[in-house]
């Protein structure tokens, strides 16, 4: 058996990269044969963890979302994922893009992304970024109270303003519930300030946790919206877009549930014909699967397993293992700081499916107490140098790291299937379009079983 990888002289793969190569993958070839091979470089040059991007995957869940709510335009948080591949993709694919800050603004504005096509959404906004916005022609903004409506009217006079209502998820609590967002009460009171300071509010967001399993949340937070247009209206504001927030999941079902609800509501309340444009911010929901983590273990201890195993018998002679990654919370787990990791580690090498499984605790390299991974998972003993592999990592992975102990951020490489490149092509997105730094590279390495990685050994 034979297999055709691209030629991994010419990747470039670093997050911060001018530009970047894109790997396209011959038919045959998978994301586990090419996670094996860089794997495998990476393990004889002593390099440091490793993302495996797929790019096709980010195709096909925006195919996903036309077919399901067409009706909504997507406008992706780049927060979520900034790569520069990732963002230039999104923006071939007509999405729009919510910004937090100054510097995501111009990383969409480098790409050609026009300024209606881009909308500041931080909660809290310096005024030397307002300024900024107002300089590079992003107007359309969101705010939830007083004191930043008027830092808007003094430093931005052709802002756009999107009321941030709070919605009721009761996610987190009261406290956690009311974090951002509005009460519809305290709507008039800042209509009314809008009207005196002459800010022009256009429309209404709210946005419902991906923890939130009720759907009825979105038919209060509609009919919220509704009330607000109205009274808008009662100030003489042309409203003329209602932003429904993110907390997409990713998962077809549950878009095609929220759209159950919504889309009868939105005929209601919004409907097709009445100048409203309905936007979301989707963020984890694009880019989530599409990334792929491979981790290398640096250190290991095992250690008394004083677990019961609630039959009397103490499983001691048992330990548990603690497992210490050269990855972690201060790198690319940093959402584990703020919420459950959303994937389950698997092991690159190959076992016995007999293998005995140990209770094992997988922490990042910083010493930190934070710095826990996984509090708890069955694996089979493994030793430092081997790797293991973390799926749906696309989203919020790729900050900063911490400058402890020197850590490295992890190499990025990307990929596509040519079955993928063509559905681009068919929908007439090509990289003679808005995809200027695509530098796709044909494979040119035949690679044969004996050569590959070998896990076992």
């Amino acid at each position: 058996m034979t297999f055709a990888l691209w030629n991994m002289a010419e990747m470039k793969g670093f997050i911060d990269d001018a530009n970047y190569s894109v790997g396209l993958l011959d038919e045959g070839t998978n994301l586990g044969n090419v996670i094996d091979n860089y794997v495998y470089e990476h393990t004889l040059t002593g390099k440091d963890a490793l993302f495996v991007g797929d790019l096709g995957k980010i195709v096909k869940k925006h195919s996903q979302w036309q077919n399901i709510v067409a009706q909504i335009k997507p406008f992706c948080t780049v927060k979520c994922n900034s790569t520069p591949a990732v963002l230039e993709i999104l923006a071939a694919l007509g999405t729009g893009f919510a910004c937090s800050s100054k510097t995501e603004m111009a990383l969409v504005q480098e790409l050609g992304v026009s300024p209606e096509n881009i909308i500041y959404i931080s909660p809290c906004k310096q005024v030397s970024q307002i300024k900024y916005a107002a300089k590079v022609g992003v107007n359309i903004m969101t705010c939830d109270n007083e004191v930043e409506l008027k830092n808007i009217a003094r430093n931005h006079p052709n802002a756009k303003v999107l009321l941030h209502i709070a919605t009721e998820d009761n996610i987190g609590g009261e406290e956690g519930n009311m974090k951002f967002g509005t009460t519809l009460r305290n709507c008039r009171h800042l209509l009314e300030c809008a009207k005196e300071l002459d800010v022009q509010i256009i429309g209404v967001k709210f946005h419902v946790s991906s923890a939130c399993k009720e759907s009825q949340v979105y038919v209060h937070a509609l009919s919220d919206a509704r009330c607000v247009f109205d009274m808008a209206g009662e100030f003489g504001f042309t409203m003329n877009m209602l932003d429904i927030g993110g907390g997409f999941t990713g998962a077809e079902f549950q878009l095609e549930e929220v759209n159950h609800v919504i889309s009868p509501l939105l005929d209601v309340y919004f409907p097709e014909g009445s100048g409203i444009k309905i936007i979301s911010e989707p963020g984890s929901c694009y880019v989530s699967s599409a990334f792929t983590l491979a981790v290398n273990l640096i250190a290991k201890k095992a250690v008394e397993n004083k677990f019961s195993s609630g039959v009397g018998k103490t499983r001691s002679d048992e330990p548990t293992f603690m497992y210490y990654m050269n990855d972690g919370v201060y790198g690319s787990f940093a959402s584990k700081l703020s919420e459950d990791l959303n994937t389950i580690p698997e092991v690159h090498k190959k076992y016995k499916e007999d293998e005995p499984l140990f209770t094992s605790r997988l922490w990042g390299p910083s010493c930190d107490e934070l710095d826990q991974i996984v509090e708890k998972c069955l694996l089979p003993e493994l030793n430092v140098g081997d790797w293991l592999i973390f799926d749906n990592m696309g989203a919020d992975s790729f900050h900063e790291p911490s400058a402890f102990n020197d850590f490295q951020r992890p190499a990025i490489y990307y990929m596509m299937s040519y079955s993928d490149w063509y559905e681009m092509q068919d929908a007439g997105i090509t990289s003679d379009t808005m995809m200027k730094n695509f530098f796709f590279v044909p494979s040119c390495i035949q690679l044969s079983q004996e050569d590959k990685f070998s896990a076992e050994a």
